[in-house]
């Protein structure tokens, strides 16, 4: 072969080795965003830029704290990332990690509030106990895994059966996932707060509880008083009224789907306005 053709064989080499390096890169991303990988990943960014900024301002002994933390992370990274990365071999072995991403334009949060509101106003009504718990940002994959999963279209004629009492999938949450009744019959965490009334039962504890360790929103409804409730970064929203509820899933479901957009414009590369 030729040292030209050679060199030439080197060049286009590194340029499909980058370009492969950076589709994996991007699909990883997929696979945590969304997740409470995310905010982990956010700390150990935050612990190398502070050994960074040590090292150039001269702090020793915080810039050796840093590099033993550094040092030892990358054990510490497949402890704490241990769902993450049974996910993402998951996906692989099934073929799902090189598959094309969800598209949040596809979404339809009119639809998805119309059937909350229409069946937790039947539930209410006939005090019929319910636990509905909507994704945002960080993923819920962990807690959907617990339960049964339906992967169905979302409907109030669904939520309505499946919290029927005496039924199999009546006993848990519901999580909604992109539209979608995602699972049935879910664990969520309960909340381990001093401060809930004692009055409250498991389906509020269970709502606190998931809105304290994800950005979830999660509807209640009590079949001991027929009042609907709704939880939120660790708040409890208590006895609201039907157009209340509507106003606050229609304001949280919104931000939540333009957020997405943005993002998922940025990662776009702006290709319709170039091509």
């Amino acid at each position: 072969m030729p040292f030209a053709d050679f060199e030439l064989w080197k060049y286009l080499a590194s340029i499909v080795d980058i370009a492969l390096v950076w589709y994996v890169i991007y699909k990883l991303i997929n696979v945590i965003r969304g997740t409470k990988a995310v905010q982990l990943l956010k700390g150990i960014l935050v612990i190398l830029l502070v050994r960074v900024v040590s090292e150039f301002l001269g702090f020793q002994t915080l810039s050796w704290m840093m590099e033993q933390a550094i040092t030892y992370g990358f054990l510490a990274i497949i402890i704490i990332f241990q769902p993450e990365l049974r996910r993402a071999l998951e996906q692989l072995g099934r073929g799902k990690f090189f598959s094309r991403s969800s598209n949040p334009d596809e979404e339809n949060p009119e639809k998805t509030v119309e059937a909350i509101i229409k069946a937790t106003d039947y539930m209410a009504k006939r005090r019929i106990g319910a636990l509905i718990s909507i994704e945002r940002e960080t993923g819920m994959g962990d807690y959907i895994e617990t339960g049964i999963q339906l992967n169905s279209n979302i409907s109030s004629e669904l939520l309505i059966n499946i919290f029927i009492p005496n039924t199999p999938l009546h006993d848990g949450a519901v999580i909604i996932q992109r539209n979608n009744v995602a699972a049935a019959a879910c664990y969520l965490p309960l909340s381990e707060s001093p401060f809930i009334s004692k009055e409250l039962g498991t389906r509020h504890r269970a709502a606190l509880g998931i809105s304290e360790v994800t950005d979830s929103v999660t509807i209640i409804v009590s079949e001991e008083t027929g009042h609907i409730s709704l939880t939120k970064n660790g708040e409890l929203h208590r006895a609201i009224k039907t157009e209340q509820l509507k106003e606050l899933l229609t304001s949280e479901l919104f931000t939540n789907m333009k957020t997405k957009q943005a993002s998922s414009a940025r990662w776009n590369w702006r290709g319709k306005n170039n091509g």
